[in-house]
């Protein structure tokens, strides 16, 4: 057949040429003359659709058009996958869905790119996607299965929702290994003060004790904020806060946690201390993982710095680390569960972006050159009286 859309259309990845409206028809009822086809995929309870060699849909069943709010198969006829589930990269390129320099990283595209020459692939995704102007994250399950009708190529992809099962995963990781650690850090410091003879010491381990139990408890509303964010249920109160001020004490507390020994946390003296309206509690979440990824990424003797300034009404706050991230991990960062740093992990840049983004009305960005990485958080800047502070 011939395509309706030349070969020169742009694309970053996956081609980008497609049938005109009349061949998807026309393939649409090829598929539809398969006996029983339509109550099969009917049938199942997963999202399915039947592609062509060009990615358009030229058949679906009823949980792909209730999950998208399309009332016949008609609205998403030529369309690709990406497109009528409105993933926020089907609209970075011309060429649509599959073309955009991010695609090259998508479970989807590449487990249908393999099921278009022949061979069946089963791969998990990570999408994100924009609904009524919110982002949404959806983790799912693709495969991608061959078939041949009247001599014609098509192939039938099922996308399984596994959001659950990752987010159980991830909340697992942490409760069952970062807040058991720190619960087993507090034990050992309460059969220490048994032991303490002197009162000064045993204030100071008192002390300890205090910061070791708000770690604790702030962990576990970390995560209990982050579900509500995801579930639209989350209460922001807002109050004044001080820009450099939350970052002095931030950028100390790191300094000081024994896993980031040997890091070095500078802060710029060039901040710019304001009162701004925000909230607090959210802020200092992003601000958190900000940090702690940061350190993280950086190596023994190495540094981190940080500042924040004020610019277009906006506060900007910043930090930098000196590990370059490779460009296909730049293009996952603020995907939900991906991370470089194993299985159960990725909630960090996620949780920086769903909070900034979805409930401060700021903005998340990064970027990378020879001489690190530089994250990027900027807020409005509203604030009592438009004085800076002493």
């Amino acid at each position: 057949m011939d395509t309706n859309e030349k070969s020169t259309m742009p694309t970053h990845f996956a081609p980008a040429e497609r049938l005109s409206r009349q061949q998807v028809e026309e393939q649409t009822r090829i598929v539809e003359s398969l006996n029983g086809m339509r109550d099969a995929v009917d049938a199942l309870p997963h999202i399915t659709m039947v592609l062509n060699q060009q990615r358009q849909i030229v058949f679906c069943n009823d949980s792909l058009l209730s999950a998208i709010g399309a009332s016949e198969m008609g609205d998403v006829k030529g369309a690709r996958p990406g497109e009528v589930l409105r993933c926020i990269n089907a609209a970075n390129n011309s060429g649509g869905c599959g073309t955009s320099e991010s695609c090259q990283t998508c479970g989807a595209i590449n487990a249908i790119l393999n099921g278009t020459e022949g061979h069946k692939d089963c791969r998990e995704c990570r999408i994100t996607v924009k609904r009524e102007q919110t982002l949404q994250s959806m983790d799912v399950r693709v495969t991608a299965t061959p078939i041949q009708v009247d001599e014609q190529e098509f192939t039938i992809l099922t996308l399984t929702d596994i959001s659950g099962e990752k987010r159980r995963k991830a909340l697992e990781r942490i409760f069952f290994h970062d807040i058991m650690n720190t619960a087993s850090g507090l034990r050992g410091l309460i059969e220490l003060v048994e032991d303490v003879q002197d009162i000064e010491e045993a204030k100071h381990l008192i002390q300890t004790l205090d910061s070791i139990a708000n770690t604790l408890v702030e962990e576990i509303a970390e995560q209990r904020d982050l579900i509500d964010a995801e579930n639209h249920e989350l209460k922001v109160v807002l109050a004044y806060v001080h820009s450099k001020a939350l970052l002095v004490e931030l950028a100390s507390h790191y300094s000081g946690r024994e896993q980031y020994q040997g890091r070095i946390v500078h802060l710029d003296e060039s901040s710019e201390d304001v009162l701004f309206l925000t909230s607090p509690v959210l802020l200092r979440r992003v601000l958190k993982n900000m940090l702690k990824n940061a350190l993280e990424a950086t190596g023994l003797g190495e540094m981190v710095s940080a500042g924040c300034y004020v610019k277009d009404d906006y506060v900007i706050y910043w930090v930098k680390n000196p590990t370059v991230i490779p460009r296909d991990v730049q293009l996952q960062i603020f995907q939900r569960s991906f991370s470089t740093k194993g299985n159960g992990r990725g909630l960090g840049t996620y949780s920086m972006k769903l909070l900034t983004e979805g409930y401060l009305k700021g903005s998340i960005s990064f970027t990378v050159n020879e001489e690190g990485t530089t994250f990027f958080a900027a807020y409005p800047f509203t604030h009592p009286d438009g004085e800076y502070m002493e």
